[in-house]
């Protein structure tokens, strides 16, 4: 027997995530998403277990109890993505739009590595756990920022591996300048607000300049800076001996010039 329609529905919007329609859904009916997800006979207490992986069956069930199109309901999860999309599509909430969320929605867009405004209102989005003082950070860092996530977002979606190598390339630079210790994947999903946008800017610079002139920009590489290296060049013997030189060269140039300072 199928569950009864709930009294009141909502529309859902472009793009809106199933989890975050879900709770709009619960709230108009003056329940929690546990409440709902049990009245529609559907075994999870979570809605979010069903953004990435919803059954025909649990489609049927909560149409029927929406009064919504089944396709509709289906296209509020995410669809099959190419390995790179996959990759950087975040599993659980790392930035939102504080304009949207206040009007109760959450959109797919937002789960997304490259996503850096938002595409209902235009907003920036914030780190959901960002610290106050974010907004110190230099207003040319978040235009680069903004560039390299356009770049990266091509990347995903073309199934390019070349391009998608280069751009990790880019954020393991980055993250090495940083000092930031873990996957590059998860630095573009980061809490900290100045690591995800160094890291987004150092994509955009890669476009332009050559890699090796990036890995030189730092007063100083540290040993987890040398292992970053080694992994961004693994599979170019010959780009990382051209790093290796230039370092080389720098280092006896720096050298007698610090001499002199200390005279």
């Amino acid at each position: 027997m199928k569950p009864r329609p709930l009294p009141k529905t909502v529309a859902p919007l472009p793009d809106e995530l199933l989890s975050g329609w879900l709770s709009r859904l619960a709230a108009a009916n003056y329940c929690d998403d546990a409440e709902l997800l049990a009245h529609i006979e559907i075994d999870t207490t979570h809605g979010s277990s069903l953004d990435f992986n919803i059954d025909a069956a649990a489609v049927d069930k909560i149409s029927g109890a929406a009064r919504t199109d089944p396709n509709t309901v289906r296209s509020l999860a995410f669809s099959k993505m190419t390995l790179s999309e996959t990759l950087l599509t975040a599993r659980v909430p790392f930035q939102s739009c504080r304009e949207c969320s206040r009007r109760g929605l959450s959109l797919k867009q937002w789960r997304r590595a490259w996503a850096f405004d938002c595409q209902v209102c235009g907003t920036r989005l914030v780190q959901t756990l960002g610290k106050p003082g974010d907004e110190q950070l230099s207003e040319k860092l978040r235009n680069r920022a903004r560039r390299g996530a356009g770049v990266l977002e091509c990347a995903a979606r073309s199934g390019c591996t070349k391009r998608f190598r280069r751009a990790m390339r880019a954020v393991t630079f980055a993250m090495s300048l940083k000092s930031c210790h873990g996957e590059p994947l998860f630095a573009l999903q980061s809490h900290k607000q100045e690591v995800r946008l160094f890291c987004l800017a150092a994509i955009d610079a890669a476009q332009y300049r050559p890699l090796v002139k990036a890995a030189i920009s730092s007063s100083s590489i540290d040993d987890y800076a040398r292992v970053a290296l080694l992994r961004a060049f693994e599979k170019e013997p010959r780009l990382l001996a051209a790093v290796d030189l230039i370092a080389q060269r720098r280092a006896r140039s720096i050298g007698p010039m610090a001499a002199e300072s200390h005279n």
